[in-house]
Order: C-alpha cells, then sequence, then structure tokens
C-alpha cells in the first residue's frame, strides 16, 4: 500500500464522479485517456516514491541554514529537484509553444500531488516557480515572458512572490516598498519583505521575485501598489545571470513545518540599487498578483487534503498491524489481544479522517475542472464558471486546511504516544499540514472574502449556480430509497444556509454583518462536501454490479463515509448558520478590556 496515494480513488474520481473522458466544450481532454492519464500519474508516483519520499523525515531533521549570507540547502533537495526538471515535470502545465507538455491543470495537479504527499518542502519550490511564471505569461511583456518566465518553466531558474512586511503582514494596504524609475524601463526599488517561501537559496543559477511596491505619487492604500520583476542576478545581453542585483538575505524563519522549504526576510537595494521591471500596468499590482494567488489557493487546499491522506493512509495501516487490547465484554486476558482497528472508536476516527479527506479531494478535483473549462469556455458559459470558481475558491483553500488538520490530528490520536515522536511521519504531517491555514490568506480573510465579496457578485448568481447544481444531486438521490434522507437532509441544510445568506445581506451594518464570517465559510464548506459526499455516494451505487454476490469494500467504504459526513459533521452546520442569521454580536460586542481583564 502506498502511502502517498490512494490510486482506486482517483481513478473513482476522475473516471466514474467526474468522467474526464467525456467530452466537454472546447475538448479540454482531448488526447488523455485513461491510459495516458495512468501513465502519467504511474509516472509520477515512482519519481515522487524514489525521489522525495526517503528524504522527508531528514530534512524535516536537518533544514537550511544561514550561513555566509545564503541558504544552505541539504543535498537532498537539489537532486530530488533535478530529477523533477529532468523529468520534464516543471513545463507540464505549459503550453507546448513554450516548451511545456500541455498537460491540463486537472492532471497536473494530481501528478503534483504525489510529490506533495512524499515531500511538501521540496515540492514547494516547482509550485511555487510555476504559479509565478504563470502570472508573468498573463500580464508581463514579451521580453519578460522570453527573458524569465521560459527559463522557470524549464526548471532552470526558481520563483518567489513578496507581499508582506514587517509591519503589514496580510495588510497589504500598509506596505511600503518604494520604486524608483531609473531609467531605460528600469525601477529602483528599496524595502524588506518576509514571509518569503523559496528563495535565498543557490540551487538554480537565478531567482525570479515578484514584488509588491508603490511608485512614487502613488495613491494611498491597495490602489497604489504596482508589481515588479525582480531578479536575483541581472542578466547580460545574452539573457544569462551574472551580476548580482543586490537582494539581500537577512535571515531565515525557522517554522513549525514544511521546514525543507526556505522563508527569508529579503532586503531589497540596501547592499546597492537592485533594478526591477513593471510588470502590467501601474498601480494594478493586486489585480496580477491576485492572479497568482487565486490559483495558489486551490493549490493550498489541495496541500492540506495531501497532508491528510498521508496521515490518514498511515494511521490505518498501523490501526490495522499494532495489537492492543480486546473488543468491550472480552475480559479474558488468556485470549489474544486484537487489532486496533477493531475498536469502535479507532473505526470512528479512521472514517473521520476517510470523509474529511476523500470529501476535500473531490472539492479540488471539482475546482481544478473548472479551472480547464474556464480556459476552455466562452461567452455565457465562461462568466458562469468563473463565478462558480469564484465562489468555491475561498472554500477549496479553507475547509481542507481547516478539516484535513483534523485528519491529521485523529491519525496522531489512533497512534496514542507513538503517534507523538518523530519515529513516525504523522506528527510530521500535521505539522506540515498547519501552515496551510494561513497560507495564501488566513481563514478569517477567506471567510471575509466569501461573505463580503463572493456570494455577492452578479447580485447572488454564483451562489445560485452552485446551489443549482447541488440540488440538481438532491433530486437525483431523492428517487433512491437509501439515499432520500440524505437528500433531504441537505435540502433542508440549504434553506439554512440561504436564510443566513439573506440576513446578512440585509443587515446595514457591515462589520455585524460579516462578525461570523468565519462560522458562514466553514457551514458553507461542510455543506458543499455533504453535496460531494452524496454524489459520491450515487456514483458507488451506480458501480455496484447490481447481481454480484461479493460486494466491493471500496464502494461500501463511500457510502460509510457519506453516512457519516451526514450524521456526525452536517448538522454543525445549522449551529454555525443560525448564529450567521441572527447576526449575533457577541464576539464584535465584547472590548479589548473585557477580554484583557483579571
Amino acid at each position: 500500500m502506498s502511502h502517498i496515494v490512494d490510486r482506486r480513488n482517483l481513478d473513482f474520481l476522475l473516471f466514474d464522479m467526474f468522467d474526464v473522458e467525456a467530452d466537454r466544450p472546447g475538448q479540454t481532454y482531448a488526447g488523455y485517456d485513461r491510459q495516458l492519464i495512468t501513465q502519467l500519474l504511474d509516472t509520477a508516483q515512482k519519481l515522487a516514491e524514489a525521489e522525495y519520499l526517503p528524504s522527508s523525515a531528514s530534512l524535516d531533521a536537518s533544514p537550511p541554514i544561514f550561513a555566509n549570507g545564503e541558504a544552505v540547502m541539504p543535498p537532498s533537495v537539489r537532486a530530488a529537484l533535478a530529477a523533477y526538471r529532468d523529468a520534464g515535470l516543471p513545463a507540464q502545465s505549459f503550453p507546448v509553444e513554450l516548451g511545456g507538455s500541455g498537460l491540463p491543470y486537472l492532471i497536473a495537479m494530481l501528478v503534483n500531488g504525489m510529490f506533495i504527499a512524499a515531500n511538501i518542502s521540496i515540492a514547494n519550490y516547482s509550485l511555487l516557480t510555476a504559479a509565478a511564471a504563470r502570472l508573468l505569461l498573463a500580464f508581463g511583456t514579451e521580453e519578460q515572458r522570453t527573458r524569465f518566465a521560459l527559463p522557470m518553466i524549464a526548471g532552470q531558474w526558481m520563483g518567489t512572490m513578496c507581499l508582506s512586511e514587517p509591519q503589514a503582514g496580510s495588510s497589504l494596504a500598509d506596505i511600503t516598498t518604494r520604486a524608483e524609475p531609473a531609467g531605460e524601463g528600469t525601477f529602483r526599488l528599496r524595502g524588506t519583505k518576509i514571509w518569503i517561501s523559496g528563495g535565498g537559496h543557490g540551487m538554480t543559477e537565478n531567482i525570479v521575485h515578484l514584488v509588491l511596491a508603490r511608485l512614487p505619487g502613488a495613491p494611498a492604500g491597495v490602489k497604489g501598489i504596482s508589481l515588479f520583476l525582480v531578479p536575483q542576478k541581472r542578466l547580460d545581453a545574452e539573457g544569462r545571470p551574472g551580476e548580482d542585483n543586490n537582494v539581500t538575505l537577512i535571515g531565515l524563519a525557522h517554522k513549525m513545518g514544511q521546514r525543507g522549504t526556505t522563508n527569508c526576510q529579503l532586503n531589497f537595494g540596501e547592499a546597492g540599487p537592485t533594478l526591477g521591471y513593471l510588470i502590467g500596468e501601474p498601480h494594478q499590482g493586486l489585480r496580477a498578483m491576485f492572479h497568482m494567488m487565486n490559483e495558489a489557493r486551490i493549490g493550498v487546499g489541495h496541500v492540506a487534503t495531501m497532508s491528510g491522506l498521508t496521515g490518514y493512509r498511515y494511521s490505518r495501516r498501523y490501526a490495522q498491524e499494532r495489537v492492543q487490547g480486546r473488543r468491550i465484554g472480552h475480559k479474558d486476558p488468556t485470549t489474544p489481544q486484537v487489532p486496533l482497528i477493531e475498536h469502535a472508536d479507532i473505526r470512528r476516527m479512521l472514517l473521520a479522517q476517510k470523509a474529511a479527506v476523500e470529501g476535500a479531494l473531490a472539492l479540488c478535483v471539482f475546482c481544478a475542472l473548472l479551472v480547464d473549462e474556464q480556459g476552455a469556455a466562452s461567452g455565457e458559459e465562461l462568466k458562469e464558471v468563473r463565478l462558480l470558481l469564484e465562489v468555491l475558491t475561498p472554500i477549496v483553500k479553507s475547509w481542507p486546511s481547516e478539516h484535513c488538520l483534523k485528519a491529521n490530528e485523529l491519525a496522531m490520536q489512533i497512534m496514542g504516544g507513538a503517534g507523538y515522536t518523530c519515529d513516525h511521519p504523522v506528527e510530521r504531517y500535521y505539522r506540515d499540514n498547519r501552515l496551510n491555514h494561513i497560507y495564501e490568506g488566513t481563514y478569517g480573510i477567506q471567510a471575509i472574502d466569501l461573505l463580503g465579496r463572493k456570494v455577492r457578485m452578479d447580485d447572488g448568481h454564483g451562489l445560485d449556480l452552485l446551489l443549482a447544481r447541488i440540488r440538481a444531486t438532491i433530486g437525483d438521490a431523492s428517487q433512491m430509497p437509501d439515499l432520500a434522507t440524505h437528500a433531504a437532509a441537505l435540502e433542508e441544510a440549504l434553506s439554512w444556509l440561504e436564510a443566513a445568506t439573506a440576513a446578512v445581506m440585509g443587515e446595514g451594518d457591515q462589520e455585524r454583518g460579516l462578525a461570523n464570517a468565519t462560522l458562514y465559510l466553514d457551514a458553507m464548506g461542510t455543506i458543499v462536501i455533504a453535496w460531494l459526499w452524496l454524489w459520491q455516494a450515487l456514483v458507488a451505487r451506480r458501480c455496484q454490479a447490481p447481481d454480484t454476490t461479493q460486494p466491493d469494500p471500496f464502494l461500501q467504504g463511500k457510502r460509510a463515509a457519506c453516512d457519516y459526513h451526514f450524521r456526525y459533521i452536517l448538522p454543525h452546520a445549522r449551529i454555525h448558520l443560525s448564529l450567521v442569521e441572527g447576526l449575533d454580536d457577541t464576539c464584535l460586542a465584547v472590548s479589548a478590556d473585557q477580554i484583557e481583564a483579571g
């Protein structure tokens, strides 16, 4: 059994549930039949298990160190990234005319999922670089695309995203990094950036930093932010890295998890002139950066899901092999002990993990399908796909980062004291996953984005599109006697969601209306996952041969996980949404003095 992937489940999602081989508008997956997709996933799995997985524990124990102004990397990182590059994987999702393989976003995401699960600390470098290169292709000049994006696509250079500053953090309106015109289309940057993942090392001959900064006379707040391309080394006339560009590594942050990915504080322009190039139009930096961040948010949800999946699979194997105690009512100490999985509470925790990680993975796959459909659609169809993806993006980033992290907690709990030791990897999976709650916007930021903006877009049409899809599944399930109860429960949950949404939309005090946005996000995510589980249960029912005398445990497991989510998780959404609908102001009304008193 592989620790990093459940191939049967991937096949179920790809070919049974979402039927990627079917004809789609724009022929999104034309040429990608089951045989080819299987070969791609086989290759990725073998490479991830051979090159990434073996160093996951040692890299966590001995992460990069800061010495002589540079992050000194363990040899395993360079070797793994070289194997990834030699396999042509940095270019997998880029157009063929740019040296890429032209893979659909969905397939590339699942291929990268193997490397994420095997060793997220190493996988981060290529994921960040690919996202930065895509931003340059979307907003850069032809020269920027040719001179900078193409080497990144080829895996020769890497990229970072430089947003936060010591005094600003997530409040980008308060950034102070400056960019002064320096002639010949260049700008001289000066400022400090923190929490920069993937910088400061010498593993590639150049690093392309995408930096938010302000031009002279820029408007205050986010409307005055521009985006700049700042190479670690300047290019000569032939486009080769040469002179140092004075991007100085000041130090490395020592993180709880994902410790093998450098996390840097970088100074621009302090040791000498740092030259950069404007990307896109002045004062439009956030528009371009969010192009990268929206993709990254789907990616973070997928990373959280894969971290939860690895913990689940490891704890499941442990529960099957570890014998301990006897079943309730069997007190004779001379009888054999039973495996942990024979205890009901262990099965509860395993089922909770399964429901979370397989539900979250279905959500990631669905959103990736929408990304591909968005690239192929036009007209009204394109508008609707975009709106649906806008509504789901905060959910796909946040729900897995919350609930798959809880799955990692349960994996540790199943293993007892052993789960909290470095002798087993589940404590590392938990630490690695904990960062996803923060990456690319915290739970609270995503919640305000969802309730304050996304569900209101186009007079709520995006939410209407989502509800219509959910109700179509409810209609199908209502015709099945064994699923009708779940269908009714999901319809009732939609009524809770609609009532809460209407209450907030009708509230004139915006601060009060958004006071419980995080509860709304979590509840809406739980309802979306319930929809996807009902859909999976329908598909599993269809896949089970009616005349078989030997039920398929895999398909039965799908139904069991669906039952768990509906009976144990979905009811929590009602509690959360009742507080949202009632515009509860407990958290808004409490004063700082009241919290600090005593």
